[in-house]
């Protein structure tokens, strides 16, 4: 492969790839599902610790991993091992926004109508409808840092999903009930919930899926400093 395929390539996965929000029943074969994770695998750590515990759902686990993260929270639940924002100030906010309004108006849903964004909201908790969900968890012990390399491995997980053509979704709402997650998993208390990662074969069609969102340009993410 020369170089500039090798760029293409990438790109296009980049350029391609989007976050499922309606997926079919159809299960992802076997052996996609651990090309998928052997290729996220290859991910970079610091100090190559490798933090990442994936616990992936199929078949009747999935259902019943779905039955739970859809039960009402209770007043004594704890909340997520890593704080959500304090808040969304600024330009963050308005792309929070620009998003949030993308997929409403994609649904035909009412700015304050807060019945179906409600509802539209617990299909995180379906994971869309997905046959399988990944559930990543870092060690405590490698605090904040630990999550830094389960967000690599994450984002080559999700290129490596859209190379075999499959669907999916990253989720930090799944993080919200970490303790379901390790009860059902059989987690120890030391292995904090990042996010969940839905995935499967997109539903054609279904609006949810029909909208992109956008990207900054670089000239808002990078300072250069010295003389090329």
């Amino acid at each position: 492969m020369t170089l500039e395929h090798s760029v293409a390539t990438l790109n296009q996965l980049l350029s391609q790839r989007s976050s499922c929000r309606a997926f079919t029943a159809e299960p992802v074969p076997q052996a996609t599902l651990e090309s998928i994770l052997t290729m996220a695998q290859r991910s970079a750590s610091w100090c190559n610790s490798q933090p990442w515990q994936i616990h992936l759902t199929q078949g009747d686990a999935t259902e019943q991993f779905r039955d739970i993260m859809q039960a009402p929270a209770h007043e004594d639940e704890p909340g997520p091992d890593f704080p959500w924002p304090s808040a969304y100030r600024g330009v963050y906010q308005d792309r929070r926004r620009e998003c949030g309004l993308a997929l409403y108006d994609s649904l035909g849903i009412e700015r304050g109508d807060r019945v179906a964004s409600a509802r539209q909201t617990r299909e995180n908790f379906r994971f869309f409808g997905a046959p399988h969900v990944a559930m990543i968890t870092s060690d405590q012990a490698l605090g904040v840092y630990g999550a830094v390399d389960c967000g690599g491995y994450i984002a080559n997980l999700l290129l490596a999903a859209a190379s075999h053509g499959v669907a999916a979704i990253a989720q930090a709402a799944l993080a919200a009930h970490p303790q379901r997650v390790r009860d059902y998993f059989g987690l120890a208390p030391d292995r904090l919930v990042v996010c969940g990662i839905s995935l499967g074969f997109a539903e054609p069609g279904h609006p949810a899926n029909n909208f992109r969102t956008t990207r900054a340009n670089i000239t808002t993410a990078v300072q250069w400093k010295g003389d090329s």
